[in-house]
């Protein structure tokens, strides 16, 4: 299998007890990939998925980072100005937002071959990276 970088989103709806449907799709899709050493994630990811399970899901800052822990056998791209310099020019040429940019170019620098997002359109390819929206 190919690596593949998933967005906040989808690690959230691994957590989310009001959507079983996604939670179960999403739950599987992230095990499979992290089981093959296929799953790559960002720090951006990594602070919007406390912020979100926190604020909106309500899960416990202590429960929440011990959930996060379960993420460490993942591969981690760290946001450094390379990459901030890189999700502008993404921005502007994609017409995205720039955190959406940013998750693109940080797919990219790890040579991922899709990206599982909801937040952008299906099927498309941007940078090499293919999008897939893993709840269609």
């Amino acid at each position: 299998m190919s690596k593949a970088f998933f967005d906040t989103n989808v690690l959230v709806y691994q957590m989310d007890t009001k959507s079983p449907a996604k939670r179960e799709k999403c739950r599987s899709l992230v095990r499979k990939t992290a089981d093959n050493g296929d799953a790559v994630i960002s720090t951006q990811v990594l602070q919007e998925f406390y912020v979100v399970v926190t604020n909106k899901l309500h899960i416990a800052p202590v429960a929440s980072k011990s959930i996060m822990h379960t993420f460490e056998n993942m591969e981690i791209v760290t946001i450094g100005k390379e990459l901030i310099n890189e999700a502008i020019d993404a921005s502007l040429q994609y017409k995205l937002s720039f955190w959406d940019a940013l998750i693109l170019v940080a797919a990219e620098s790890a040579r991922c071959e899709v990206l599982y997002s909801e937040d952008f359109n299906d099927g498309q390819i941007m940078r090499n990276v293919k999008v897939r929206n893993p709840l269609k």
